[in-house]
């Protein structure tokens, strides 16, 4: 029995450590970060930001599936324990878009 919670509580503790699907990753609040942005300079950095966010969800995808992947075969969430995991990146590449997006707004 003791084997038994052991081995749950450890493939719980696996499990947590993997890497999160990009589309659960929530955005960092930037407020009004760019409110005195030009609007062509806010349009461009948006853009430039977008592609961004793109190359970061791909590689989160790639890292939670080698976690996947690895957890199921060595019990081990090998991307994010090699750096790979770009929750973060991810999260403040989220922030910038939305903080672009409200400032070309009121363009």
């Amino acid at each position: 029995m003791k084997l038994q919670i052991t081995a749950l509580l450890a493939a719980g503790l696996f499990l947590s450590a993997c890497a999160t699907r990009p589309d659960a990753i929530v955005p960092v609040s930037m407020g009004n970060a760019f409110a005195e942005t030009p609007c062509d300079e806010a349009q461009m950095m948006l853009n430039a930001e977008r592609q961004t966010l793109v190359n970061l969800e791909q590689a989160q995808r790639d890292a939670a599936a080698g976690d996947a992947i690895g957890v199921f075969l060595i019990l081990v969430p090998v991307s994010s324990l090699t750096g790979n995991d770009r929750e973060g990146q991810i999260a403040t590449s989220k922030g910038k878009v939305i903080a672009l997006e409200n400032r070309l707004m009121s363009c």
